[in-house]
Order: C-alpha cells, then structure tokens, then sequence
C-alpha cells in the first residue's frame, strides 16, 4: 500500500495534487510520502516483534535522503551503510551510532577510523584481511571494533544478476565453509570484539526458499563456531525481500518472512539483525515528469519523449526494470507509446510498446515505486544536473533536496594554466 491515489481524478501524494509540486518545483522531481514510509517501516517492524531479539538498520543505500533518514530515525530504526559518507549522513539524521552497522567490501582506512571514533554498533567484515587492518586501527587507539564476519553462503537469490550477492562468483563475504578458521583467528586479534555472522544474498527476491537455504547454513555455522570454543551473540541476516514493481506480482509479506525466520532460527539464542531497504521506500516515492513532445512516425509506435532520463532514474536503462507510467491528469483513453527521456542513448528507454494513459505534450506523468534507488543512483551525464526532491505529509509539503542545476556543477571545474 502506497499514499498515491487520484482524487477527482488528479493523483495526489497524501493530500496534496502532484500538480502543485510540478508547478512550484518544476519537473522531473522525485517526490517521497511520509506516511508511506513510516507505515511500512511499522509493518516491517510490527512482522519481525513475534522474534525474540532483533536490529533493524535501514539500507542507506536504498535511498540516502536525510529527510528519509530522519523518518526512519523517527521510527527507531538504525542505519546499514556501505561508506563513510552514508556513515555521515546516518548520523546528521540523528541515527545513535551504536545503530549504526558498517557493511562493505571496500572500506578504506579513514572509513574504518572514522566508525571506530563515532564508536559505531558494528563492522561486517567483507575478509580476513578487512578484519586485519581494523584490529590494527583499533588496537593503536585503544579502541575495540564489534564486528560479525559476513559470509557468502552460495546460494542463489533468483533475482537480477548485478543485484544477487550471495554466489561464490559474488565479491561479497569469505566463503562460508572457511567461516569457523577466519572467524577464530580474527578474535585472537586485539582491537576485534568478533560477536557474530552476518549473510546478505541479494536484492529484490520474490521467494522465500533462497533466504531459507541461505539461513539453513548460517545457522550451522553458528553451531560449528560455538563447538569450536567461539562466542556468537549476533546473525544479521541482511535484506533483500522484494516489492511488486508491476500490475499481478505478487511477493512474500513482512508476516511471512518473519514466520520463516522464526522456524529457522527458533534454537540460535542470538540478536537477530535486519537490512530492510526497499521493502520500505520502494513504493515510498514516485519520479513525476513532464511529456516533452510526442514523436510519431507513419504506421509506428510513437515515443513519449519525457524531461526525465536515464540519469534521473537508472534502473531500466541499467537493469531493464520496470516502472508503472500513468499520467497524473488521466482521461481515461488509453495509447501504446515506446517511453523515452531526452539523453543520447538509445539505453536512455523506460519502457517499449507499452499501453499507457493517453498522454501528449505538456501532460504531467510519474513513475511509480521509485522511491528506491532512484535519485541515489543519479547521474550528471549528458551535462543534465540533479533532479529535485520532495517530501509531502498531509497536504504540506518541502523540498528535501534542491535541484542542482549543470552551471553550478560546471562552476565546480577547472581549467589548469597550463591550457590557458
């Protein structure tokens, strides 16, 4: 359930017509629902209390907003973040460092430094040579880094090649049948607090037996280590559960996974810790654009050329995902349009031969379920600038993220003397 929804036939955010953001904000604007988000970060929340200890770090990654932080701060949530910057914008929002969890595969020293002097909840190593040169950072400042060791369990999520983490060919983790040796000789090292196995498969999956096979072995890791003398307090089991992008799908509920999670970790007696992103911005937020011209040519589909692009909104350019298109205004006649932005790419494409609202020139459109790596993954390209943001709750709205136009980011070039 999202808070986007048309009344007297305009689509509103919450209360407000997405027709008054496009005209004081201009387009394309990415534009958030706070009730949206807060309900889902509940329902999340809600579905996992039926475990008897549990974290949960929202996926910065997923959407870095500090408005979308402060949300999730709001709703007691943590932070996972995968650099020192996400680390900084974490704790701008007023998420307490000690629920802060550092995932990664390459952190460099002044990110491991700057998270052993925030004094954050903890480190998911990515190798024993990570664990390595932490020890030596936080041993040479008198500190202890809490950490888990993440393992790559070879299980395949089902999902999209560039978003599945949890194969052996993956970079992510130590190969989970060398967990207990790694494990043990990383908490020999001072300067390490080793408290836990930490599992992350992949993005957007719409089943539950991936996770389970995934849990299944972490689990005997869990047993392993402790018969090796190894105390493990903590299993954070990642993210990954999926949201419906189209019309017909259908994903496992929070209630559901929990449910599973709760069979297969009944006996561990650990912390349990969770990753979720998506499953609570996804549908969060919409990217709303404006129809720049219709393109026809004889007996051929037409392009619905928009103002967003491929640098505004990557995923179909990047992973041939899927967006809903409806207007905001609609007429109920319906057209089969190609769906393109203005960027010299043929890749620059949202969507081919698809039935959509009939739109034309100067009608306002949105993407929906783009409240997710939407606006993180942006780009400059083609000398385009960044497209705003917004948050709506009620029928009062804000810009959370100013538009930056292209001279401001040309103003930050140089040209060096020496081609003067």
């Amino acid at each position: 359930m999202d808070h986007f929804a048309y009344r007297n036939g305009v689509l509103h955010a919450e209360d407000l017509p997405l027709t008054a953001i496009a005209e004081a904000v201009g387009t394309p604007v990415y534009v958030y629902s706070r009730a949206t988000l807060e309900r889902h970060a509940q329902v999340f929340r809600d579905a996992l209390s039926i475990l008897p200890r549990v974290h949960i770090a929202f996926a910065i990654k997923a959407n870095p907003n500090l408005a979308v932080l402060r949300v999730m701060q709001r709703e007691g949530l943590g932070a996972d973040v995968v650099s020192g910057g996400e680390m900084a914008r974490a704790l701008a929002a007023g998420i307490p460092a000690e629920d802060i969890v550092f995932s990664g595969v390459g952190k460099q020293h002044h990110e491991m430094i700057a998270g052993l002097e925030a004094g954050i909840g903890q480190f998911n190593l990515e190798s024993e040579e990570e664990g390595i040169e932490l020890a030596e950072l936080a041993a040479g400042r008198g500190l202890t880094a809490r950490c888990a060791l993440r393992v790559n369990p070879d299980v395949d999520a089902r999902t999209h090649a560039k978003i599945s983490t949890g194969k052996a060919e993956n970079k992510f983790g130590v190969p989970i049948d060398r967990g207990v040796e790694i494990y043990s000789r990383l908490a020999a090292l001072p300067g390490l607090n080793m408290r836990g196995v930490a599992v992350h498969i992949g993005s957007q999956l719409s089943e539950l037996e991936p996770f389970e096979e995934a849990f299944g072995k972490v689990g005997a890791l869990i047993a392993e280590l402790r018969a090796a003398g190894q105390s493990v307090t903590h299993a954070d089991l990642g993210g990954g559960l999926g949201v419906p992008y189209r019309p017909g799908e259908v994903f496992p509920s929070p209630e559901e996974y929990a449910a599973m999670v709760a069979r297969v970790t009944a006996d561990w007696d650990v912390t349990l810790m969770f990753e979720p992103g998506r499953v609570i911005c996804g549908n969060a937020g919409v990217l709303l654009t404006r129809v720049v011209r219709v393109k026809r040519s004889s007996n051929q589909v037409p392009f619905v050329v928009v103002d967003a692009a491929m640098n505004d909104l990557a995923r179909p350019a990047m992973y041939g995902a899927w967006h809903d298109f409806d207007a905001v205004k609609p007429t109920g006649e319906k057209m089969t349009a190609h769906i393109v932005g203005p960027i010299c790419e043929t890749g620059d494409t949202f969507a081919m031969n698809r039935e959509i609202d009939a739109i034309g020139v100067g009608d306002l459109a949105v993407f929906r379920t783009a409240g997710a790596y939407g606006a993180t993954m942006a780009s400059s390209y083609n000398s385009r600038g960044f497209v705003a943001e917004v948050m709506v709750d009620g029928d009062k709205w804000a810009v959370v993220a100013d538009r930056i136009l292209p001279e401001a980011i040309t103003a930050a070039e140089r040209v060096p003397d020496f081609l003067d």
